[in-house]
């Protein structure tokens, strides 16, 4: 792809966001890149868990600023479909079948934060700044809302999108749009050593907890008892599970860890 790499490092799938000229910022190329790299990655069964990262300075400025230039001129329609879009790829992340790691450094600004929100675990640089910055262009940071919402604090974020002041790791971490905070060196060693807890575990019960992290709060009481008890007796008589526990039992590595 033109605006990401993509490798396999023992099971994990390795996107890098790879336009560090413009401080990897979002062209409608690179949107549809991202989705379909993150649907791809969701029906391959060979891999546990997606990383992602930026090339360069930052991990995402936002928009490109010739994207923004173009969207001046977009009719209403066509600024839906764009919309529609660029919402589709934050999906595409959320909904991976696969957690999604991802580690930010020095920028994260506008749509970058939509990433961080559709993301399952966040490791951000201590000096790493974010924005939502929508709000001083005279827009609303509307299609990202809808991920970040669903994360965060609602206290602890209004001020933040309702002023588009920067902000830090630390208020990050705060509001809940971003899990750990480390230095540089630190940030990568802590991605790394979550892929490889990820390699460890079942890859089926990692992918079917992280559905029950999603459904889980829709559902009431009764169905939320009906879908638990279906999915652990599922996952009990399953070769998975059956693997797992006689490994356990028998003091031994299971047979589907990766090292």
């Amino acid at each position: 792809m033109k605006h990401l790499e993509i490798i396999e490092d023992r099971g994990i799938l390795k996107i890098t966001l790879n336009r560090p000229d413009v401080r990897n910022a979002f062209s409608p190329e690179m949107i549809g890149e991202i989705t379909e790299a993150f649907h791809k990655a969701s029906k391959n069964f060979d891999f546990r868990a997606v990383s992602l990262r930026g090339e360069g300075k930052a991990f995402c400025a936002g928009a490109d600023l010739n994207y923004m230039r173009e969207m001046a001129q977009f009719s209403f329609e066509k600024n839906q479909a764009d919309a529609v879009n660029l919402h589709d790829m934050f999906e595409a992340v959320y909904s991976c079948a696969l957690p999604v790691v991802t580690t930010v450094h020095g920028a994260a600004f506008g749509g970058a934060l939509g990433l961080l929100a559709a993301s399952d675990i966040v490791i951000g640089e201590e000096s790493t700044q974010y924005c939502f910055s929508e709000v001083k262009l005279g827009i609303a940071p509307a299609v990202i809302s809808d991920f970040v919402l669903r994360k965060t604090d609602l206290g602890q974020v209004a001020p933040w999108m309702l002023t588009g002041r920067v902000f830090t790791t630390a208020d990050a971490v705060r509001m809940g749009l971003v899990h750990f905070s480390n230095d540089m060196i630190g940030a990568a060693d802590q991605a790394e050593s979550l892929l490889q807890n990820l390699r460890e575990c079942g890859p089926e019960a990692v992918r079917e907890t992280k559905r029950l992290i999603h459904k889980m709060p829709l559902f009431n009481r009764a169905e939320a008892k009906a879908a638990a008890s279906d999915l652990i007796a599922h996952l009990r008589v399953s070769d998975e599970g059956q693997e797992g526990l006689r490994a356990f039992l028998e003091k031994r590595p299971a047979g589907w860890r990766l090292s």
